[in-house]
């Protein structure tokens, strides 16, 4: 059962890393349709930032628990 759990951790983690850089790839798509909107336009460096953070944080704790589980998944993790 562990070694289950394991396994989908590791799933999850590359899911994350593939929706961090689907977030990085979508951006200029977005921005553009964003821009459009008048009421949107003092704020557009905050939407930005948002979104490329978001991406970053997506990819971010994907590596992590890629690296957490990758071990485990081999029989070489660690206990903790």
């Amino acid at each position: 059962m562990d070694k289950d759990k394991t396994t989908i951790q590791l799933v999850w983690g590359i899911a994350l890393i593939l929706a961090g850089i689907g977030v990085f790839y979508r951006i200029p798509q977005a921005m553009l349709r964003i821009e459009k909107i008048g009421q949107f336009s003092s704020v557009m460096f905050f939407i930005r930032f948002c979104f490329y953070f978001m991406g970053v944080l997506l990819i971010g704790g994907g590596i992590k628990k890629v690296y957490n589980n990758y071990g485990k998944s081999d029989g070489k993790g660690s206990d903790s």
